[in-house]
């Protein structure tokens, strides 16, 4: 990922860049944004109302938009406001959902894939297990019944339950919550029975993957899968994301306003990598920092990270807190920004200092920890920075970034 040092290189990568660029078709028509222009997306899964300006405003400005199955209304809305927004179905590839059964029947549209009482009824089976034989229950999350993704009946079943909900209410495709990595997830210190240990469990999740991956393409459905900890599985996030169109991030490089990631194996460069990884296969990467509502610093380090090897199909939404999907993220001026194209890969300019240029801007990142030293950078020509103001040098300290535009 890193560019090599000598002129010669950067020659060539530019050369590379701008043949490509003149022969290749325009972005735009090829479904995905500028390198050079931040996309952004929308969760909207707590059923909290929306007006219809809202709407309207989200549907024009956010890439890709999540809704709960029962929000077929709002789909319809944002379809109408802009055809070529892309709304997503909410669908938990893990679990079922007792909550969503009332009186033995199952709700019409389930955040699952498949109802509770259904499963309960016909395949109990399909409920997975711990060690003592009792079924697994996510930890704090009420009614959350963890299944057994390795069982091919289940898989088929949840995959065609899911294909003939998302084309029957009109969705362009799936977004795949809890695609999980560890045979615990939701309950510390218990691995299934059938699945003792990761490497178990992972093989499940990939034969699960693959059955989506079958469906979904037969269907013409889009998939995004919640990819949370990748970055601490050995070749996590390319094992799963190799069945799917695009990886979620839910903890990216900030985990709070006073916890951002710095760089080493599994941090900083870990993460950065995954955008890279997914689109070097033409694939999306959607990642979600946290930080509190206002804190530039954490979102400027966050977006020019972003910058850092995104092609064009990498989108970004902060949020304050932990599962506060209702309202729209915040919408930042930055994003209106087009930098243009990449003038080659990111390159390191002084320890742990990050820097890519773009041909109407230049992206820079101090990924050292927080509270280490500023670090001056150089710039070689005068940009405009996040507040307005024209600079040609910027000292950058621990955990921070920044974008700069130039006059284009």
């Amino acid at each position: 990922m890193f560019e090599a040092t000598g002129t010669a290189r950067r020659i060539l990568l530019l050369t590379v860049l701008l043949l490509a660029v003149s022969t290749a078709p325009p972005l735009a028509a090829q479904g995905f944004a500028p390198a050079g222009r931040a996309q952004s997306f929308w969760l909207h899964l707590n059923s909290t109302p929306v007006s219809d300006a809202t709407i309207a405003t989200e549907a024009k400005r956010r890439g890709h938009v999540v809704l709960n199955a029962w929000e077929g209304d709002i789909r319809a809305k944002l379809k109408a406001a802009n055809p070529a927004v892309k709304v997503y179905v909410y669908k938990d590839l893990s679990s079922t959902r007792s909550y969503a059964c009332k009186n033995g029947v199952d709700d019409a549209q389930l955040p699952t894939g498949l109802g509770y009482c259904t499963v309960r009824a016909k395949n109990p089976d399909w409920f997975l297990r711990g060690k003592n034989g009792k079924e697994l229950l996510y930890s704090g999350y009420d009614g959350h019944w963890q299944m057994d993704v390795g069982n091919p009946a289940y898989r088929k079943a949840w995959v065609d339950s899911v294909v003939s909900n998302a084309k029957t209410t009109g969705f362009d495709g799936v977004f795949l919550d809890n695609a999980l990595y560890t045979c615990d997830a939701y309950h510390s210190g218990e691995c299934p029975a059938r699945y003792p240990d990761n490497a178990s469990f992972q093989e499940a999740y990939k034969g699960m993957l693959a059955e989506v991956k079958n469906g979904f393409a037969a269907a013409g459905l889009t998939s995004v899968a919640n990819l949370a900890n990748a970055r601490l599985q050995p070749g996590g996030w390319e094992a799963y994301s190799a069945y799917v169109d695009g990886g979620f991030d839910e903890w990216w490089l900030a985990f709070s306003s006073a916890k951002l990631l710095e760089d080493y194996e599994q941090g900083w460069r870990k993460q950065v990598a995954q955008i890279a990884v997914s689109e070097a296969s033409g694939k999306m990467t959607w990642v979600q920092p946290h930080f509190d509502v206002g804190d530039a610093k954490a979102f400027r380090y966050a977006l020019a990270s972003l910058y850092m090897t995104t092609g064009g199909k990498a989108s970004i939404a902060e949020v304050a807190k932990t599962d506060g999907y209702g309202d729209p993220t915040p919408w930042h001026p930055e994003y209106d920004w087009n930098l243009g194209y990449p003038a080659g890969a990111y390159r390191q300019v002084a320890d742990k200092v990050y820097r890519r240029d773009f041909t109407c801007g230049v992206a820079l990142v101090n990924a050292n920890p927080t509270g280490s030293a500023e670090v001056p950078v150089q710039l070689l020509r005068t940009y405009t920075d996040h507040d307005g103001k024209q600079v040609s040098s910027v000292s950058l300290p621990g955990t921070t970034g920044a974008v700069l535009r130039a006059n284009c």
